[in-house]
């Protein structure tokens, strides 16, 4: 099934300011935004991949792989999957689109913390003209530049198996 980059954003305006009661709620483990992104990203038809510790796949809170909830993680499994699941390549602003994934690192580069999804992108696309929702601070129809201080890290959807 291909990944519907219209349900994925759908979905995200759904519960941007609510928890889905099928998931467990992250925010007060160290956040809930990439469990968030990954239940956007299963929405718009991306299957789980059931591969112990190096899929990407939620069944409790206690039976789900690291890329569900983990930003580096999630940037690892998307970037590198040949199996069952999304994929996506890392990319540059010029190539967003509705449907793809935003992380931000607060230190520099160093590490990535957060992860969003992009729910509308101007043409060209330019951190004014993105508008990303999220949670852990929720947030919804969010401008990509009123983050300050942080470097971005852009994941363009290639599609799902």
């Amino acid at each position: 099934m291909p990944y519907n980059r219209e349900k994925a954003v759908a979905y995200a305006h759904r519960w941007a300011f609510g928890r889905n009661p099928l998931y467990a709620d992250f925010t007060s483990m160290g956040g809930d935004c990439t469990n968030f992104i990954s239940q956007c990203l299963h929405a718009g038809g991306a299957a789980m991949n059931y591969t112990p510790v190096t899929g990407w796949y939620y069944i409790s809170m206690n039976n789900r792989a690291p890329a569900w909830t983990g930003v580096e993680e999630f940037f690892r499994f998307l970037t590198t999957n040949k199996g069952k699941g999304p994929f996506a390549v890392a990319a540059t602003i010029k190539d967003i689109q509705p449907g793809d994934v935003v992380q931000l690192s607060f230190n520099g580069g160093r590490r990535y913390a957060h992860s969003l999804l992009v729910v509308e992108a101007g043409y060209p696309p330019t951190l004014r003209n993105i508008l990303v929702a999220t949670h852990t601070k929720d947030s919804d129809n969010r401008p990509l530049n009123t983050w300050e201080g942080v470097v971005y890290r852009y994941l363009h959807i290639l599609g799902a198996r």
